[in-house]
């Protein structure tokens, strides 16, 4: 059955009172099929999942679906039925209660195995539909912004599965890492019109790109045309009687037509809120600007930010704790991460961090120049039934003014969202809100809680940028790898109720967590002192000269350390005992920087092999010998990497 077809959708559109979803759509789903579908918010990307699952019907076109063909859907507005999560999950036609249970158990829910679902929060209730829609054998697997609510591990473990499902799929998601690994096709929805892009994320960005140069390049074109056609329009009067209104018509057609332009006005301007001068209010005072603007700006941070001593909490006398003796000084302009599984306590962290919360043992000392904002994932400070323009103009001021509208703009809010109730925005226009809410007052410690859920991919870019040259201290919860990894410095690990510094952020994290994992799997491979056996053997055939010392921090200590292995060698450098974690944290990113220099080498080495000759043997071998040392100091320097996460690990 291989290559069948499942849904095959003609003409497909489906319009809302303001404007055309997506119009004219046609494509078709096959066995094996894996499709992305990407978008801004609003853009019909739900709507159109409905479509091809049968909820609802288009308001044109067709949707033909295969006969007798299953189909499981993970729809975002969803209900439950009712009965503990075990039952709802292996109550789904054709699931089997240990699949059922051993799925639940990797989406983080193995707790709750007994628990009604009427008493789930919202994060976990998602799981567990989640759960229901991938427990079942079916041919058609359509899931809207799955990774939603899971932990890095249940996102790593959904990616593989999806990789593996042989049946056709159809996914809406925002995270890159999962539709550059499991997508075969993306489907592009902007402004009613639809494109398909072949392979995932990167291969959409490239389209999109194209496709904007090309506008870009029509758009000239045109003008240029229009001036030579309105300049022979603007002759003297006895010439124009003479023209023909063919020309003229077309000439007026011409100066008329524009190439379609980006989807938003303007490009999303996070700074602006943190920037925002208060000149409509200032005005109403002429003696007090220089006051009012002082009062606007946020404070510099001073040495002392905030302190954690002793910190734990849990939500009850005889609750078990969900974390304990937290001991963590943060520092100005410091970009943290903050990981661990579902239920460890992230989010809790954030809440106590930003004074929302009192913890029940411990203490915390706030810095007296700190102004600490937090954007929570549930949105707790938005009145659902007020209007976007009255949120923005907060209680002491009048809304609209053209200072607040202006804002609102770079925020991606035209004249009819400013006037929409809350409630009424898509989940990504209410997280822009907020975000856009929290930096107008100005905070220099920013607390972002899962910040990229229900954002689409263009405000997820622009947010990375934002967050990069935040000048304050920044610290994130989130599942998103691409925006960790780009995000974050240093990573703080909950795990088994402890709070425990990663150095090198999040790569740091990941090797960490490899080499944990190869640590547990050493009866199905060789022992990590094999392994640097083996390294060592490979090497030996292979001088090369030392790599750069990374010894600045070390120097500074007062350690006089090695910081660059060597090929040829059997160890990397001499790891002196009971180093300082601002020590590690230095030689980490240094190692970090060798490494990348490393692979770079060792890429560009093997381009080069694939462009020489095949009978230019002299080259291929001194390439060869070349990119045999390359590998190797790869290999050394992920050593190096290692250790010194262990060594931070155990410190």
């Amino acid at each position: 059955m291989a290559g069948a077809v499942l849904v095959d959708a003609r003409g497909v559109g489906v319009a809302r009172p303001d404007r055309p979803l997506f119009a004219d759509l046609s494509f078709t789903i096959h066995v094996g099929d894996r499709w992305g579908v990407v978008g801004i918010n609003g853009g019909g990307k739900s709507t159109l999942l409905r479509v091809l699952s049968g909820a609802i019907n288009a308001d044109e076109g067709s949707v033909t679906r295969g006969r007798g063909i299953r189909i499981s859907v993970l729809d975002q507005e969803g209900v439950l039925p009712p009965g503990t999560v075990r039952d709802v999950v292996a109550s789904v036609e054709g699931a089997l209660v240990w699949e059922a249970e051993a799925v639940l158990d990797r989406l983080g829910m193995e707790a709750y195995l007994d628990t009604d679902v009427s008493t789930l929060s919202g994060g976990q209730a998602k799981r567990v539909a989640l759960a229901r829609a991938i427990v079942v054998e079916c041919d058609l697997l359509i899931l809207d912004e799955p990774t939603n609510h899971l932990d890095l591990d249940a996102i790593a473990w959904l990616e593989e599965r999806l990789a593996a499902f042989r049946g056709g799929l159809v996914l809406v998601t925002h995270d890159r890492h999962v539709l550059d690994r499991v997508c075969t096709r993306t489907l592009e929805l902007d402004r009613g019109k639809s494109y398909v892009h072949e392979g995932g994320y990167q291969t959409y960005l490239d389209g999109r790109s194209v496709r904007e140069e090309r506008n870009a390049s029509e758009e000239a074109t045109r003008r240029n045309l229009a001036k030579t056609e309105l300049a022979w329009l603007r002759r003297g009067a006895p010439a124009r009687t003479a023209k023909s209104k063919a020309r003229i018509d077309s000439a007026t057609a011409l100066i008329d037509r524009k190439v379609e332009g980006p989807a938003r006005a303007g490009s999303l301007d996070l700074s602006a809120a943190s920037e925002r001068s208060g000149e409509g209010a200032r005005k109403q005072s002429t003696g007090g600007f220089r006051q009012q603007l002082d009062e606007r700006a946020a404070p510099r941070l001073g040495s002392k930010v905030i302190e954690l001593e002793g910190v734990g909490h849990r939500f009850a006398d005889d609750a078990p704790w969900l974390f304990s003796k937290v001991d963590w000084k943060l520092a100005p302009g410091e970009r943290w991460g903050i990981v661990g599984a579902n239920g460890a306590g992230k989010t809790t962290l954030l809440e106590i961090l930003s004074g929302r919360l009192v913890p029940a043992a411990g203490t915390v000392v706030v810095g007296p120049t700190v102004r600490v904002r937090l954007s929570d994932q549930l949105g707790r400070t938005l009145d659902p039934s007020q209007r976007v323009r009255d949120a923005v103009a907060g209680p002491s001021r009048v809304p609209g003014t053209p200072e607040d509208k202006k804002l609102m703009e770079q925020f991606w809010f035209d004249d009819d969202a400013q006037f929409a109730q809350i409630h009424t925005l898509s989940g990504g226009e209410r997280r822009r809100l907020q975000l856009l809410l929290v930096l107008a007052e100005r905070p220099n410690v920013l607390l972002l809680d899962e910040p990229t859920n229900d954002l689409d991919l263009d405000t997820l870019r622009v947010l990375e940028d934002f967050a990069e040259d935040w000048p304050g201290t920044l610290i994130v919860v989130s599942h998103d790898r691409t925006f960790l990894d780009r995000v974050v410095e240093d990573v703080l690990m909950l795990e088994n109720g402890r709070a425990k510094p990663v150095v090198g952020g999040y790569a740091g994290w990941l090797a960490q967590r490899a080499a944990k994992a190869a640590t547990a799997s050493t009866s199905s491979g060789a022992s990590g002192g094999a392994r640097m056996a083996s390294l060592a053997a490979s090497s030996a055939a292979v001088q090369a000269p030392a790599t750069p010392a990374a010894v600045g921090a070390a120097g500074a200590a007062g350690e006089t350390t090695k910081a660059a292995p060597v090929a040829g060698t059997t160890t990397g450098p001499a790891v002196p005992a009971r180093r300082s974690a601002s020590t590690l944290r230095f030689l980490t990113k240094e190692a970090d920087r060798e490494l990348a220099r490393a692979i770079k080498r060792r890429d560009q080495l093997t381009h080069q092999l694939h462009g020489a000759a095949p009978t230019d043997y002299p080259t291929l071998a001194r390439i060869g010998e070349e990119l045999a040392t390359a590998q190797v100091d790869v290999d050394l320097w992920e050593e190096r990497w290692l250790e010194l996460a262990e060594e931070s690990h155990g410190a």
